[in-house]
């Protein structure tokens, strides 16, 4: 099966990305205008989060973001066919912090959250990054589809490191200079034995596995965001969060993320995940030991 959708999408890949583009705009409207895919996941999780905003308003961001979401999956197709300097015409990053911590040895972690097209941005990052770029993913269900996609995102030597093993992953490359890469927005495996924080003005629970391997290392955290210039056309911009993570306060940079990545999201909004369930858990006083926000629940 696997080679049967391998060479099917490769074939594909082969098409100019105009046109590709067009096969975008047709599956966007059949798979949302259509078939409704997560239309009430989309649509609750907005008014989560832009309260202020019209019905319109939010309306028009899920237009865009249909569009955006069908344009990820076929530009990460197009992936299977191009070469490295696809990605220099398609893609922009300044490098020059990373270059600075290789210098001085120093291993970092940077957080970014699910905004478009991350496929391509991997594979940017691991073409021009001098050290090595590990990333932690999430393996798909489906066999030909995790394999397929993990030959797309280690074609340029990404070490892929699976959330489910995420120890035993790691060990290899915990006394080596390197930039591990934590997309650690989405909605954690377990509500009690996370960090509970405001996010768009909602309880919400997050991940703690980032800030501890943080501290734990005592390395420097760098925040990762994405904008979109253009149909195909993508700038990631870092900021320096801190030089070492253990000087911080416990819970203060799961804060400083939260309100990184809110900015993010509210400068392009249709440029996020709104499909992905990320609002499901409740807030229940059960939680209260686990609350890490000034702002009071």
């Amino acid at each position: 099966m696997y080679y049967i959708i391998y060479g099917f999408l490769y074939l594909l890949s082969l098409l100019p990305l105009r046109l590709l583009y067009v096969l975008s705009d047709l599956v966007s409207f059949f798979l949302f205008r259509v078939f409704g895919y997560r239309r009430k996941v989309i649509e609750g999780n907005l008014g989560i989060a832009f309260p202020e905003k019209t019905v319109a308003e939010r309306k028009a961001i899920a237009r865009k973001f249909h569009r955006n979401f069908t344009d990820s999956f076929i530009e990460t197709i197009k992936c299977l066919s191009v070469s490295k300097d696809f990605y220099d015409r398609h893609c922009s990053a300044d490098f020059s912090l990373f270059d600075e911590l290789a210098k001085e040895n120093l291993s970092c972690q940077m957080h970014a959250c699910h905004q478009f097209n991350w496929e391509w941005i991997n594979l940017h990052w691991s073409v021009h990054l001098k050290q090595p770029f590990a990333v932690v993913y999430m393996p798909i269900s489906s066999k030909p589809l995790d394999k397929l996609f993990y030959k797309i995102r280690a074609k340029y030597g990404t070490v892929l490191m699976p959330a489910t093993d995420i120890k035993r992953s790691f060990v290899a490359w915990a006394r080596k200079t390197h930039c591990l890469a934590l997309v650690a927005d989405q909605k954690p495996a377990s509500a009690g034995s996370s960090n509970w924080l405001y996010f768009f003005n909602k309880p919400t629970p997050f991940v703690t596995g980032p800030e501890k391997n943080a501290i734990l290392k005592k390395c420097p955290v760098v925040f990762g965001k994405a904008f979109k210039t253009g149909r195909g056309k993508y700038d990631t911009q870092v900021t320096l969060a801190c030089r070492d993570a253990s000087l911080l306060k416990p819970g203060e940079l799961t804060i400083m993320y939260r309100d990184f990545i809110e900015a993010a999201i509210r400068s392009q909004p249709d440029m996020y995940l709104w499909s992905h369930k990320r609002f499901k858990y409740e807030w229940d006083e059960s939680y209260r030991h686990l609350w890490i926000d000034p702002k009071p629940v």
